[in-house]
């Protein structure tokens, strides 16, 4: 892709008008339904990280899904920085429809009645945290408690009939404000505006029942976002109301989800109309509706909503080539002028376009602009991505206001963010990211041996309830009892180190993927290097995800295979889909650069232009008391080397994903970072720190490290070594559960005391028969002890199957030498500490573990200077 000073003919144009500003940011698209399980899954940093406003989710010891009780996620979801839960009160039912007990519609409202004072009567133990609970008595009634099926109120739907809905309405308002008069209450929540929503408003305003929020669903498009908040806010005028606060709260179709080309879109929509939504849940609770991979880790849409909640200043006007049309070029644009930055997040179409910003203003800007374009890619809707990738950092000049960035090669999966600063201060052009990449679609590669067959159309424009797939098919035939071959015939421009990254997907619950997990496969490289490659798990067909793997191309053509059967490594187990193969030649240095006048600031820290010979186009000065946060990205657990350059003589602290790790210090230091997202904050510690940037760079090897395998523990009860293939020396401990008596003790080994990473590594198989489309996977815990203190419990998301293994790292404090950790696990109780779940939703046992890594998390005081 380049991006240069526009030439030639006309083509598309998005115009981002910077002289016509259209309010404060607002951040509302970034809401999720049933997007939290628990504490810790997602993490706290992959949380925050994606600045959601509002999450949306079940009653408290609700049975529709497991995970996602409202007063359980409530206050890690405060502590990340959200705002509002909006609780599902009929999701304390099974099934949808809803499956709520009773012989009659009285006595159906009169028990559901009963459960919203029972949810209310928990809320108000919550403290302060209770200003933070949002309360939807009624989902989508027109489908469900008052719709025409089996498991309504009366068998009339309350658009024929809305006598009973809205004495039901008024009943459940009633009570939960007599029960706490500061309560929110949130609907309609309908499936979308229907015009009978008029007479509900009518209703409620004329009996003081209205809706403190309103609320409906958009499973609809962009397009329609727009018109129906512009058709409701006129509504509102009509019948002298509001206006109210408005959310969405679910939104985008299963076909959008997790494609940053499809998101950008929606947010578009959302945030030109100032309003809040959720975005719908249609697969697992727990990864942030597709966003969220594993426990910590990140896909490429988690990404754009990183990028999303880091608009600052106030939003102004796009021209769209195609206005409000879906699967078009779209994006949404803010200028902040005391960070003196406009930023634009676009995408939607691929080939070609022309970004024009007008009306630079010269006093914020200058004469000429610097201009950092990146993309924001598709990784699948459980495959992890790194940070969006650099494609150009350059200085362009301001002609007449205006700035204009010709665009060519555009994917239309991705999304792509600019960003523009002043320029003229001596900033060093960086490199591109990726200097080269190609996709190579299955469907087009060459397959030989028995067994194939291609798959799809999958999600597309008239197929929305299907997954997003590359080229909309994928091949299959790589399986148990296969000769398959998968040949890719590539050219690559020059020699090098390619990363080769394989889109694939194993159903977790197929027949010939139950057995051993992550189906293997072997590649090789024009006939030679050969190496089994474990294809990742899905919870439906049709998911994908990455496997990665590296190799030494020389410039020209070379065959890549996929195969079922190596004469040197062994036959494939499982069944596996392909969708894709990305080979990608990077830039040679694997140093991650973060300019800290694009990351978060907060305290009082600005952005400054005046310090000539910054690595971008500015810094960030911190006051004392005043941070900049990044969010940095690393491949696995472990060391890494981590520098912040910073100019002048200022001070500050350093904290990695909320532990303190010390003062900033001049120069690399070796710091332990979680797999995936991490949270790394400076604050300033003097009257003035100016960082420049972050830096992470591969491990130097500094940390002491210490790897103990589970089954070298002591078992008790029913704790007991299995044996797992994929484990590392074939073997785990499983059975740790169901009681304190069937645990697992390690002893492990610490060289000093302090606060270590325990990196757990794990499998996580659990999953209940569900009564919906919603695979229900289950999050296992541990109750882990240290050295005999009280436990500490830590959620384990799903891994897909009990022999696919992940890591989840911990922090805890140590003593030097030897120390004792414990794992048990029981059945949690409801939260009124009694009852419990009827139906499998809550595990009594902890994941089968097979073993268990110690690193500080930083060197010790006397070692800390940098090298």
């Amino acid at each position: 892709m380049d991006a240069v000073a526009a030439e030639g003919p006309a083509r598309e144009k998005l115009t981002i008008d910077l002289g016509t500003e259209t309010g404060p940011f607002h951040g509302g698209a970034s809401g999720t339904l049933y997007g939290l399980y628990g504490d810790g899954v997602p993490s706290r940093a992959v949380v925050e990280g994606m600045y959601p406003r509002t999450v949306t989710t079940k009653a408290q010891d609700g049975t529709q899904h497991p995970g996602g009780d409202a007063l359980e996620i409530l206050p890690a979801f405060v502590a990340a920085g959200g705002r509002d839960v909006y609780v599902y009160l009929p999701d304390f039912y099974r099934g949808f429809p809803y499956e709520w007990p009773g012989a009659t519609g009285e006595e159906r409202l009169a028990g559901h009645l009963d459960v919203i004072r029972r949810q209310v009567e928990h809320v108000l133990i919550m403290g302060e945290l209770k200003a933070h609970v949002v309360y939807v008595p009624f989902n989508e009634p027109e489908g469900n408690m008052f719709g025409e099926g089996e498991w309504s109120h009366d068998g009339v739907s309350w658009r024929t009939e809305p006598g009973p809905w809205f004495a039901a309405w008024e009943a459940a308002h009633r009570l939960i404000k007599d029960l706490d008069p500061d309560a929110r209450v949130a609907g309609p929540n309908t499936c979308a505006l229907y015009p009978e929503v008029r007479d509900f408003l009518e209703f409620a305003k004329s009996h003081d029942v209205l809706p403190d929020i309103v609320t409906w669903h958009e499973l609809s498009s962009p397009a329609e976002v727009r018109t129906n908040i512009a058709r409701y806010r006129e509504l509102e005028r009509e019948l002298g109301i509001g206006p109210l606060p408005v959310n969405i709260n679910e939104y985008a179709h299963n076909y959008h989800v997790s494609v940053p080309g499809q998101m950008i879109q929606w947010i578009a929509a959302i945030e030109e109309s100032k309003v809040d939504a959720d975005l719908a849940y249609w697969n697992i609770a727990g990864n942030l509706n597709d966003s969220a991979v594993e426990a910590n880790k990140a896909n490429g849409q988690w990404w754009l909503y990183n990028a999303y909640g880091q608009l600052t200043g106030n939003t102004v006007r796009v021209v769209a080539p195609h206005p409000n049309v879906q699967y078009t070029l779209q994006g949404v644009a803010t200028l902040d002028r005391d960070k003196r930055q406009a930023r634009v997040l676009f995408g939607g179409a691929g080939g070609a376009a022309d970004l024009v910003f007008e009306d630079v203003d010269a006093e914020v800007f200058g004469t000429v602009v610097h201009v950092r374009l990146t993309e924001i890619p598709w990784t699948g809707q459980v495959g992890s991505c790194a940070p969006p990738l650099r494609l150009r950092d350059e200085e362009i000049p301001v002609v007449d206001g205006t700035v204009t960035l010709t665009q060519t090669g555009l994917d239309a999966m991705s999304a792509y963010q600019v960003i523009l600063s002043p320029g003229g201060n001596a900033a060093s052009a960086l490199p591109p990211a990726v200097r080269w990449k190609r996709t190579y679609e299955a469907e087009d590669a060459t397959y030989t041996g028995g067994g194939y067959s291609k798959n799809g159309p999958e999600g597309s424009p008239s197929a929305v309830d299907r997954f997003a797939t590359s080229g909309g098919y994928h091949v299959s035939g790589l399986r148990t009892g296969s000769d398959g071959v998968l040949a890719f015939d590539v050219e690559v421009p020059q020699d090098g180190t390619y990363d080769l990254m394989v889109f694939a997907g194993s159903h977790n619950l197929a027949e010939l993927v139950r057995e051993q997990g992550p189906t293997n496969v072997f590649l090789r490289v024009d006939g030679e290097d050969p190496r089994e490659l474990r294809l990742p798990l899905g919870y439906k067909p049709a998911v994908w995800s990455h496997t990665d793997t590296r190799v030494e191309l020389t410039a020209g053509r070379h065959r890549i295979t996929l195969a079922a059967q190596d004469p040197d490594l062994g036959v494939t187990k499982g069944d596996a889909a392909v969708d894709k193969l990305d080979v990608v030649l990077r830039e040679e240095d694997e140093t991650a650069l973060y300019d800290a006048e694009f990351a978060d600031l907060r305290g009082g820290a600005r952005v400054s232009h005046a310090h000539r010979g910054a690595s971008g186009p500015g810094v960030a000065v911190l006051p004392r008391g005043g941070t900049v946060t990044f969010w940095a990205y690393a491949d696995d657990d472990g060391e890494a080397s981590v520098t912040v350059d910073v100019l002048g003589p200022g001070e500050g602290e350093l904290s990695v994903n909320g532990e303190e790790i010390g003062r900033v210090e001049r120069g690399a230091v070796p710091l332990f970072l979680a797999g995936g997202v991490n949270k790394i904050t400076v604050t300033g510690t003097s009257d003035r720190l100016i960082v420049d940037r972050l830096r992470i760079a591969p491990s130097r090897g500094l940390l002491p490290t210490a790897v103990h395998a589970a089954e070298e523990g002591v078992l008790t009860g029913t704790a007991r070594v299995t044996g797992h293939p994929y484990a590392t020396g074939g073997k785990a401990v499983d059975g740790v559960g169901a009681g304190p008596e069937n645990a697992l003790t390690l002893t492990v080994t610490a060289h000093r005391a302090g606060r270590h990473a325990l990196t757990i590594r794990y499998a996580n198989g659990e999953q209940p028969p569900s009564t919906h489309y919603n695979p229900d996977p289950v999050c296992r815990h541990a109750d882990i002890s240290v050295n005999g203190a009280p436990a500490h419990r830590v959620l384990f998301p799903t891994t897909f199957h009990f022999g696919n293994f992940w890591n989840l790292s911990l922090p805890v404090t140590l003593r030097p030498g030897l120390n004792t950790l414990t794992f048990t696990a029981d059945e949690l109780p409801d939260f009124d500490g009694h009852t419990r779940n009827a139906f499998g939703q809550r595990s009594a046992y902890a994941p089968v573990i097979d073993q268990v890594t110690v690193t500080p998390l930083a060197p010790a005081e006397a070692d800390a200077h940098p090298l």
